[in-house]
């Protein structure tokens, strides 16, 4: 168990958008000896899911992690959404992105916040984000214990880092149906975010619309949630299996 949470943690380096690292790069982020360090990079390398420039003798991901990556991204029918999500931008006039939970961040998969050179945007914070907030309060697993998420660090003058106002702020986000962040992950920034959820009434995705507080008005709010909501609804059908997809209840829906 030991390896495998280190080598987990070796890959788990390469997601802050560093496109190769250096032995003593990794050494230092995983907090592990140069020698161990450099066992379980050639351990990885072997096995395909790092890989060593032989120039630099730096490391980066490699083509087993891009197998399984394009794996996933097509069984979980990620690659039949962009339309979807293209038409939610075009009406909006807005950023578009779907994010899943992944551990304590909020983790985007598809959207026009990703940087398509670096990568760099893949991660969110789940505290500060529309996106994070919509993942911890249908959150399937019942993860209500916030206090796991360590200390919730402020990124705006407006971040929620508290745990007891975070866990009131979720009991608002369920009510409401719908999550806002209004200038907590940066300044200038308005997003508002719903839930793509199954039967159970658990979130398998979160799907954001982000803004300005100048397009996205306090009156244009209940605007750009109802377009959101809809672009949802079709992604519970594509993305979801039928077996598992939420019963309409009316012609509309």
């Amino acid at each position: 168990m030991q390896s495998v949470r280190r080598a987990i943690g070796m890959l788990d380096c390469f997601g802050g958008g560093d496109a190769s690292l250096s032995l003593s790069d990794l050494s230092r982020r995983t907090g592990l000896s140069t020698s161990t360090t450099h066992r379980l990079a050639r351990t990885l390398a072997i096995a395909g899911f790092l890989e060593q420039e032989t120039r630099t003798g730096r490391y980066r991901l490699g083509p087993s992690i891009t197998e399984l990556g394009q794996l996933s991204f097509h069984r979980r029918g990620l690659h039949r959404i962009a339309p979807e999500l293209a038409e939610l931008a075009r009406i909006t006039s807005a950023t578009v992105d779907l994010a899943v939970r992944g551990d304590r961040h909020a983790v985007i998969l598809s959207g026009g916040s990703l940087n398509p050179d670096s990568g760099i945007g893949l991660r969110r914070p789940l505290h500060s984000t529309a996106l994070g907030k919509v993942l911890l309060a249908w959150d399937p697993e019942g993860r209500a214990d916030l206090e796991s998420l360590g200390p919730l660090r402020a990124l705006t003058g407006r971040t929620i880092v508290n745990h007891g106002e975070l866990r009131a702020e979720l009991d608002r986000v369920r009510e409401a149906g719908y999550a806002l962040n209004d200038g907590e992950s940066g300044d200038g920034v308005r997003t508002v975010a719903v839930p793509v959820l199954d039967r159970q009434g658990h979130v398998r995705y979160a799907l954001a619309v982000r803004s300005t507080p100048l397009v996205m008005s306090d009156a244009r709010i209940d605007w750009f949630v109802t377009h959101a909501r809809a672009c949802a609804r079709a992604l519970e059908v594509l993305l979801i299996p039928p077996a598992e997809r939420r019963l309409r209840t009316s012609a509309s829906e």
